[in-house]
């Protein structure tokens, strides 16, 4: 993977994104409305997995999935794990 990856959903009023980072030493970071709230340095094949949460009273914890192939050819994928339900995030193109 030679370049960036970017994520996005709206969930009410906030937004969560992720960003991975080019290269397998590229940082990857989970942000809720502008605010980067969990990073990790390097990712590689396999998955990755991130923490938030919501901040709503009372807050809403979710996860997210980073799924990264063994072949750099093919795209990372990306899923959210909000209230017991999992949903794909779509990807946001680069601007």
């Amino acid at each position: 993977m030679e370049h960036s990856y970017h994520f996005h959903l709206d969930k009410g009023d906030h937004s969560i994104t992720v960003n991975v980072g080019p290269g397998r030493s590229g940082e990857v970071e989970l942000l809720v409305n502008g605010k980067v709230v969990a990073c990790q340095p390097g990712h590689g094949p396999g998955t990755s997995l991130l923490t938030g949460e919501l901040p709503e009273e009372p807050t809403r914890p979710f996860r997210v999935r980073i799924r990264e192939p063994h072949l750099a050819l093919f795209k990372p994928r990306c899923t959210l794990e909000l209230d017991g339900v999992e949903q794909p995030m779509p990807e946001r193109p680069v601007l």
